[in-house]
């Protein structure tokens, strides 16, 4: 079996993680609202919109992509200590059910928080799912008596 690499997404590897998404999806659910075709096609066109804001990670098995993992870079206010600022949000991490358990994830989120430390941010934040508590713990996040989130859906 050939070893995971895990880097940075190539443009022509937008797909498959558009993929990786839709599959995520159709495990957990809810049942998607578009076609397979018209959201990878969004998510093709998302990547290309928010280069340099939202970086893509994958996880790569020979010619398979496995796993993903998205970096959101957002600007911050400046405050008179430095003038420029910026966090980071983990988004959309996933491994496909048959990689699991086997360190996907921490490998992704290597990746990702070493570009998070090149790029110089203060903090990176992420919603976990349930299940993923325990490896974002063992890669270095912690919940925040500061964080706080209003969440908008239900009003």
């Amino acid at each position: 079996m050939e070893n995971i690499e895990v880097r940075a997404a190539e443009p022509h590897e937008i797909g498959a993680i558009a993929g990786l998404r839709w599959r995520w999806i159709l495990e957990v659910g809810p049942v998607p609202t578009v076609t397979r075709e018209h959201y990878i096609a969004s998510v093709e066109s998302f990547a290309v919109q928010q280069t340099g804001a939202h970086h893509p990670f994958v996880a790569v098995r020979g010619d398979t992509v496995v796993g993903m993992a998205w970096l959101a870079v957002l600007p911050r206010v400046p405050s008179p200590q430095a003038l420029d600022r910026s966090s980071g949000d983990v988004q959309c991490v996933y491994v496909v059910p048959e990689e699991r358990d086997s360190h996907v994830g921490s490998q992704l989120m290597d990746v990702v928080l070493a570009t998070a430390r090149r790029f110089g941010l203060e903090h990176v934040s992420v919603h976990s799912s349930t299940g993923a508590i325990r490896m974002y713990e063992r890669n270095g996040f912690a919940a925040s008596q500061q964080l706080l989130i209003a969440d908008l859906a239900d009003r």
